[in-house]
């Protein structure tokens, strides 16, 4: 016992002897200001970013406050800031804008004209199967299908049931649909969202609250690949749930399951994987992933927002893929985009959860409220029955069988032209795609070299960043005749282009891309993103521009 109690009395002996000669309320100040100061470096040490990370940005946040660094940043964004504009000026030179209500409301006639004249400014042949993903399939009968069962609904609402209850079933036959085609079972329950984003976001809300409620948890962390979409960063700074990013191998670019189990803490409110992924179209091990789920007692999230309807079908279509469904005991929810590979008109998506203990958590109900008890199951309170009505519709038109046949034919065109892009010299494929994202990379020159050569052949592909990417998401438009064959063939040629002077850098708008990735300060690229997304909303201030009062 003496040798357990020395040190203590030691510490003791040497507290009281530094102290015999304080005034109390010396005493009093200098215990106070100890307190305060271990508290402060507990919140200095252990924050959600290192030290090593905050110290860099304390770094550049003063640099920035040096009036030359300073002169010269505000020199570069407004640079950057007036060639975007001016690409908004050049696109739009041959057209007027409105920017105040006519007097008289326009003809039909007249609208429809300018319609057509907004939806022509774009360079892209998106119809032809010019670009990657954005649009999923197009056929003259699904437009007329969409546009007769839109203007039947263009104005319901489901917030309000007894007056719209035919839009309700519609939303919960959809729900119910997409949960069965996941393997849902008779418990599985959802709700449709405007996109993938919401879908996401609706998850993470459901399970910040349920573990808020069920286990005590009050700092909410989620683990989640780096490749996972960034969707779950935006729930993060909307929800105040701290996002655990784990590394993905470099070869496979799959999560590593070793780290993510390293991850889980007692605040883990979710596990998160891709099926498949954004970036490289690669599926992580979400079998592994529900194994964790199960031995920590913690729900699982599959994002199969890109490619779930087409892991749905593939089975059947002749090409087999891992399981990364309800199937999984781990799995209990998944997110879906009905826009994409269910070939709905833009605006739709549903989130799946294993039973309505969950879904009861992404709900928002106010009970105290003047106009009313208020509930609403998504981010939106009105929504847009038009939108429901036709994702409805279309799953109806396809079936199960038309899904089938559709996914054939796409995963068949992206396994050509992987094979094809793996035969070329100079470039790799990213791991082995699951679905229809093909990514590739290079050793040998600038990636972003064969982006900016395959953009002058009219081809609009995604760019990726850590590593330089790039990829491309095949669609139902893509499997027409001639179309993968002539990609394959802009980019063989292209390459020998490229690889006669390997060395060359990027120019253009892409080498801006490429910089971006070795500005250290990070906020830069931010005010960037700012400025490119201000651009949106951008209008010339040009004497053209008036108020067209054709009638």
């Amino acid at each position: 016992m003496a040798i357990i109690t020395a040190p203590f009395e030691i510490v003791k002996t040497g507290i009281n002897n530094a102290f015999v000669s304080k005034e109390p309320w010396q005493i009093v100040t200098i215990t106070t200001s100890t307190v305060l100061l271990s508290v402060w470096l507990y919140e200095f040490i252990f924050q959600e970013e290192s030290v090593m990370e905050r110290t860099k940005k304390t770094f550049f946040k003063l640099a920035k406050l040096v009036p030359s660094i300073r002169l010269k940043i505000d020199s570069e964004m407004e640079s950057v800031r007036k060639s975007l504009y001016k690409d908004v000026e050049e696109r739009g030179k041959a057209l007027h804008y409105i920017t105040t209500l006519p007097e008289k409301g326009f003809s039909k006639e007249a609208i429809v004209k300018l319609t057509d004249e907004n939806l022509g400014l774009s360079d892209y042949d998106w119809a032809q199967g010019k670009v990657s993903g954005t649009v999923y399939y197009m056929s003259s009968e699904i437009n007329s299908l969409i546009t007769d069962i839109y203007s039947k609904s263009a104005y319901t609402n489901p917030l309000h049931l007894d007056i719209f209850p035919g839009i309700c079933k519609m939303e919960a036959e959809v729900v119910h649909m997409t949960a069965n085609a996941f393997h849902g079972g008779a418990n599985a329950c959802g709700t449709m969202t405007s996109g993938g984003t919401e879908s996401i976001l609706m998850a993470c809300k459901a399970f910040r609250d349920f573990a808020r409620e069920e286990k005590g948890i009050k700092k909410p962390e989620m683990v989640l690949p780096k490749t996972a979409h960034s969707a779950f960063d935006k729930a993060a700074q909307y929800f105040k749930i701290k996002a655990i990013y784990v590394p993905v191998d470099p070869v496979t670019t799959q999560v590593d399951i070793n780290a993510m189990e390293k991850a889980i803490s007692w605040n883990t409110i979710m596990l998160v994987g891709s099926a498949p992924n954004f970036p490289y179209g690669t599926m992580d091990d979400i079998a592994a992933i529900s194994d964790l789920g199960l031995k920590y007692n913690i729900p699982v999230h599959v994002d199969s927002c890109l490619g779930g309807f087409l892991t749905a079908f593939m089975p059947d279509a002749g090409f087999p893929v891992p399981i990364c469904d309800f199937r999984l005991p781990g799995v209990m929810s998944i997110s879906a985009d009905t826009h994409k590979y269910g070939f709905t008109p833009k605006g739709s998506s549903v989130v799946l959860y294993r039973e309505p203990k969950y879904r009861h958590h992404q709900y928002t109900i106010t009970t105290d409220w003047p106009g009313g008890v208020y509930g609403s199951p998504t981010v939106g309170g009105s929504r847009a029955g038009g939108s429901i009505a036709v994702c409805w519709a279309v799953l109806l038109r396809f079936g199960k069988e038309g899904y089938i046949r559709a996914t054939r034919e796409i995963i068949h065109t992206s396994r050509y032209i992987e094979k094809g892009l793996r035969s070329m010299k100079g470039i790799f494929v990213f791991g082995q795609p699951a679905t229809s994202v093909i990514a590739i990379g290079s050793n040998d020159f600038d990636i972003y070299r064969l982006s900016s050569a395959l953009l002058k052949l009219g081809w609009n592909l995604n760019n990726l960043q850590y590593p330089s990417a790039i990829h491309l998401a095949v669609t139902y438009l893509h499997t027409k005749g001639g179309v993968a064959d002539q990609f394959l063939s802009d980019v063989k040629n292209s390459l020998a282009i490229i690889l006669e002077k390997p060395e060359k850098r990027v120019e253009g708008k892409l080498a801006i891309y490429g910089v971006a990735q070795e500005i250290p300060d990070r906020s830069i690229v931010r005010d960037i993103t700012r400025l490119f997304l201000d651009s949106m909303y951008y209008i010339p201030n040009n004497k053209e521009n008036k108020n067209d009062n054709t009638q």
